[in-house]
């Protein structure tokens, strides 16, 4: 059976939705957007990826038969003719136009991402029929790019108070994510959205995604990392000839990552990595990394940079803050989530630390611990044409004002920096934001990743993203900025 069937990538009631509009009806419109939630902002991505992996392979005579099957198995209407139109009609592909904000956009929440419509009265119900398969498509990447851009501000924020070298923003947040995930689609998914703001990431369906859908070219580094099984299997006694053999069998590639808290972190970090090891990793021709992978993720960060401070000296910059010698930093990845970035800094600027002195990774809390109403996505109709009548349709529950959606064709508009979506008569054509990139099984518009991540990376309005750099602002205001520094 075809998970890449579109006819079943729904949900099963879908089916006997067609019957249940008005007599005459030939036009429905749609749209999908975050009706708000924990972040004050949307990075919109990943609907490419769905339109050329699903929308432009037509249906065939097998994939009706094999729908018909299941669907009437399990008692559920099936119109056969309808989809024998399709086929006929239209060689298999579906009837509609999609428009969108160009992808790598930045918008607050509650505002029109995506906007579709049927383009054959006699298929009226397509608009909504696919809701299942395009919103999850839009909700997790989109959920996942905006983590991640959240992130990149955290981060900026800490590099532009406490660094002189703000260059290496790209290269501070790596994603492991591939192993917490629910399926290879979503570390494809999950992982393509990260690199729109990040170079490094593990994730490889990520890497091969944004290849594949988006034309990327050189987008993500890795390196030499360890795992546990690899130095227990040396044995306690052995762990300072483990990380030695590390360092030795990967010298040539500029990079080691070495754990440290096989057994006991803090003496790995003070007395083998920063002593029966030290020239080693002083006269190695590149980074060494030290990687604690348990502990307080505040506590053992700054605890490891102070050791290793201790070890190994340190500069201090034009700021006032302590750095690590070039050839050597902390990687951070247990333990390290969204919520906890900003407590990191906090502690490493404390203590008077740059925070270019950690590098983090991500794995379930980049990639797996959020879902659909993290952001409210939903898909809704807002206008429908009758016997060649507009008019505008909404849903207004008294139970949920979150749940009231918009009514009337809409366009995104974008002046004085802010994007709100509008009526789409009340501005000319070219002022609507929305572009649109798919019509009747051809793609309109062919975003390069290129341009996906140029887009993510334009200037926006700090209330795009103030909520998530206020801990460390009040901070540094309650403590007296840079007092601990230097």
């Amino acid at each position: 059976m075809g998970f890449d069937n579109i006819i079943i990538n729904t949900d099963n009631y879908k089916h006997c939705h067609y019957s249940l509009y008005p007599p005459g009806t030939e036009y429905i419109s749609s749209y999908v957007e975050s009706r708000g939630g924990e972040f004050q902002s949307t990075l919109f991505v990943g609907l490419q990826a769905f339109l050329r992996e699903y929308l432009m392979h037509p249906i065939t005579l097998e994939d009706i038969d094999e729908a018909e099957f299941i669907e009437r198995e399990q008692g559920m209407h099936f119109n056969r003719d309808l989809w024998l139109g399709v086929l006929n009609d239209h060689g298999g592909y579906l009837p509609v136009e999609i428009e969108a904000v160009p992808e790598g956009t930045v918008v607050p929440p509650r505002n029109v991402l995506v906007q579709l419509i049927n383009t054959d009265p006699k298929y009226w119900w397509v608009t909504s029929f696919f809701e299942t398969a395009l919103l999850r498509a839009i909700w997790y990447p989109t959920t996942i790019g905006t983590i991640s851009w959240l992130a990149k501000q955290v981060i900026r924020d800490a590099l532009e108070n406490t660094s002189d070298n703000p260059q290496v923003l790209r290269h501070m947040l790596h994603d492991y994510g591939a192993r917490g995930v629910s399926s290879q689609e979503s570390a494809a998914l999950g992982g393509l959205a990260h690199l729109v703001n990040f170079s490094q990431s593990d994730t490889v369906p990520g890497i091969i995604a944004a290849k594949r859908y988006y034309n990327a070219g050189h987008v993500s580094n890795s390196g030499p990392n360890s795992e546990h099984a690899g130095f227990c299997a040396w044995g306690k006694e052995n762990e300072a000839a483990a990380l030695r053999n590390m360092l030795e069998m990967y010298k040539d590639n500029g990079v080691a990552l070495l754990l440290t808290d096989t057994y006991d972190h803090e003496n790995c970090v003070k007395n083998i990595i920063g002593g029966e090891l030290k020239e080693a990793i002083q006269n190695f021709p590149g980074l060494v990394g030290a990687r604690p992978d348990s502990g307080d993720v505040v506590q053992v960060t700054a605890d490891t940079t102070e050791w290793l401070m201790d070890a190994f000296g340190y500069e201090t910059n034009s700021k006032g803050f302590k750095v690590l010698p070039p050839y050597l930093r902390v990687v951070q990845g247990d333990g390290v989530n969204f919520y906890a970035l900003p407590e990191i800094f906090i502690e490493l600027e404390r203590r008077g630390f740059s925070a270019e002195n950690a590098i983090f990774g991500m794995g379930g809390g980049l990639l797996q611990h959020h879902n659909r109403d993290t952001m409210n996505f939903g898909q809704k109709a807002n206008a429908v044409c009758v016997n060649g009548v507009w008019r505008d349709i909404f849903k207004s529950p008294t139970g949920s004002e979150m749940k009231v959606s918009k009514k009337g064709r809409l366009a995104l508009k974008y002046e004085n920096g802010i994007h709100t979506t509008v009526p789409r008569d009340s501005i000319k054509p070219e002022e609507n934001e929305l572009v649109p990139v798919f019509r009747n099984g051809k793609l309109l518009k062919k975003w390069d990743f290129t341009e996906v991540i140029e887009r993510s990376e334009r200037e926006y309005p700090e209330s795009y993203y103030s909520d998530v750099v206020k801990p460390l602002r009040e901070a540094r205001s309650a403590s007296g900025a840079k007092s601990s520094a230097g």
